[in-house]
């Protein structure tokens, strides 16, 4: 698009980074011709984990589309491609070059929402005739001033009780000081399985046609290492008018049965992938949307009553996002950068080759790694319950995991994906977001989803040789590290029950998992 002009007088330079493309930033209540706004693509940011191809490319489509916005909007803009930054190594080298180059006297730039990111620009040395200074990047709801007295460092934080804080504080569904309807979670209310009437109803995902190919040009000229499935066009939203759209349709065509089948998973029709989720996240973390906005239209939808939403519906929506979007943000922040060497279980595997083929006889496996190189995407419960849980269970190495995480999806930014992956889901942490691990065996997957009835190995198993893997792997996980675990009120009880068979039947267990993990690339 636009890059510098050599003669143009410009006396500020302000960094616009691929995650902060807000149009509603205060930044741009003024125009002022002396200011230009620097959009780049960095080989930095594309080479720093190995990237899903729609991943990188929704990005950059985001960025190009959002450069072409504020310029006709008429702000100043660079929007530098892959070939104008060839050059430069770090994202520093790339300003410092401008700054000199063009004698601007202030550098200016949001506050990047990784640490990596805010380091890097908080140690950048520049002249000191250059004023630098740091700005909120105003999107999220709970000011970084305000972490403290909601989340302790270095403990558990209970998110139900920063998710109530929140509620009361933003005064969302909320009956005066007391939660609309009389309860503050309806989350028993949100865990049913599609059954076979339910699949015809499944609606048709709105996806968009944002032609990405001169990107794929780009990646492949200089030589980007990727994955996935590539398409020419993006089907993800890379303007503020798409983002709309997409959380509109969300408000009238999903969301009256979002919270119902939030958890369920089928295989069984070809909008699986997408089912009633609302698929704003990507929108929402490059910052397209505003969190609040989001939240305030879907209750506009609840409270005027024409598409039959019911409370357990909006309020499993707004507690994804004030409750547990906001938390992990938080919880990222106050334990940053420990959190992120943080190995509790002392998990060392190397992740499986099929995670990047989706190559396994393990049907929910290779639908839930299919659908996420298929689609850069998967819904929070295929995440947390089918291959966060495997790698969980088989004791997977939590910086590959989230290397892979980071990675594959669309929508993943380290402040969220870390707490998400290395927290939630891989009890790495220690149990600073999670009271218990979340791992399960294949009962869980076979009552919330119709996976287990097309798959090679037999659910209902546990120590035959078509044992459905994921059974014996629970119980070795759980007895590595029973020392650990055993005190837990939430799963103690567990313990219990394996003392309770045959000790031919806990060696049999315990050997099956074994073999599982000898040739856990064969599964």
């Amino acid at each position: 698009m636009n890059q510098l002009n050599d003669s143009s007088p410009y006396h500020t330079l302000r960094l616009i980074l691929g995650d902060q493309l807000n149009l509603r930033h205060s930044w741009f209540d003024r125009k002022d011709p002396g200011v230009v706004y620097l959009l780049a693509e960095l080989h930095q940011e594309a080479t720093y984990v190995r990237h899903h191809v729609q991943k990188l490319c929704a990005f950059f489509a985001a960025m190009e589309a959002f450069a072409a916005s504020i310029e006709a909007d008429g702000h100043h803009v660079a929007h530098l491609t892959l070939e104008d930054t060839i050059g430069f190594n770090t994202l520093p080298d790339l300003i410092k070059s401008l700054c000199r180059q063009h004698g601007v006297t202030r550098f200016e730039y949001q506050l990047p929402d990784e640490f990596r990111l805010r380091q890097q620009l908080r140690r950048m040395e520049l002249p000191q005739s250059i004023r630098v200074k740091a700005f909120d990047s105003e999107h999220f709801l709970l000011p970084e001033t305000e972490f403290e007295p909601h989340i302790a460092p270095g403990k558990h934080n209970r998110m139900e009780s920063f998710y109530r804080k929140m509620r009361r504080r933003l005064n969302l569904l909320m009956d005066g000081d007391q939660p609309l309807g009389g309860k503050w979670n309806y989350d028993d209310e949100n865990r049913e399985k599609l059954k076979p009437a339910d699949l015809k109803e499944l609606p048709e995902p709105l996806v968009f046609d944002n032609d990405v190919e001169p990107i794929l040009q780009r990646i492949d000229s200089y030589d980007i290492d990727h994955f996935g499935e590539r398409r020419s066009s993006s089907l993800w939203p890379v303007n503020r008018s798409q983002a709309l759209e997409l959380l509109s349709f969300f408000c009238k065509t999903c969301l009256p049965r979002f919270g119902r089948f939030q958890d369920a998973m089928t295989c069984q029709h070809e909008h699986r992938w997408s089912l009633y989720h609302s698929r704003l996240s990507f929108a929402m973390n490059c910052k397209l949307l505003h969190p609040g906005e989001v939240i305030e239209t879907a209750i506009a939808s609840f409270e005027n009553g024409e598409n039959r939403i019911s409370i357990a519906q909006i309020e499993g929506f707004v507690r994804q996002i004030i409750g547990w979007r906001e938390y992990v943000r938080a919880v990222y922040w106050v334990n940053m950068p420990a959190y992120a060497a943080l190995n509790e279980l002392g998990a060392d595997r190397d992740l499986p080759g099929y995670f990047w083929d989706g190559s396994t006889r393990m049907k929910c496996m290779q639908q839930a790694l299919g659908q996420s190189l298929d689609y850069s995407y998967a819904h929070h419960i295929q995440r947390l319950m089918i291959t966060g849980n495997f790698c969980l269970i088989a004791g997977i190495d939590p910086a590959q995991v989230d290397a892979w995480y980071l990675g594959v999806y669309v929508d993943a930014i380290e402040w969220v994906e870390m707490p998400n992956t290395r927290g939630m889901s891989q009890f790495a942490d220690g149990g600073l977001i999670a009271s218990k691990p979340y791992n399960a065996s294949g009962n869980y997957i076979n009552k919330m989803s119709d996976y287990c009835k097309h798959c090679h190995y037999d659910v209902k198993q546990k120590t035959t040789d078509s044992a459905c893997p994921f059974n014996s792997l629970y119980w070795d996980f759980m007895i590595r590290h029973r020392d650990r675990f055993d005190a837990n009120p939430r799963i103690g009880m567990i313990y219990r029950n394996w003392d309770r068979q045959s000790s031919t039947t806990r060696e049999d267990t315990l050997a099956r998992a074994d073999w599982c993990l000898q040739h856990i690339d064969d599964l």
